[in-house]
C-alpha cells in the first residue's frame, strides 16, 4: 500500500515524514517528479533515515448527499 500525499498546496502535494533518527515529524510540498528525484533529509538532524507517513484526507464536493 502506497502512502498518498496529504493535500494539495497550489496544485502540489504535501508529503508527511518522520525521522527514524530523532523522531521529528515534518512535511514537504513538492511535485511528484521532485519527490522522486530528490532525497528527503530531516530538517532537524539532517538524517536521510526518514519514513513516509500515511495520512487521512477528505474530499469536499459540491454535490449534496
Amino acid at each position: 500500500m502506497k502512502a498518498s500525499p496529504t493535500f494539495l498546496v497550489n496544485g502540489m502535494p504535501t508529503y508527511d515524514y518522520r525521522c527514524k533518527n530523532c523522531g521529528k515529524e515534518f512535511s514537504y510540498t513538492k511535485t511528484m517528479a521532485e519527490r522522486a528525484a530528490t532525497p528527503v533529509n530531516c530538517p532537524k538532524c539532517d538524517s536521510n533515515k526518514v519514513e513516509r507517513l500515511f495520512s487521512e484526507f477528505f474530499a469536499k464536493t459540491i454535490r449534496k448527499s
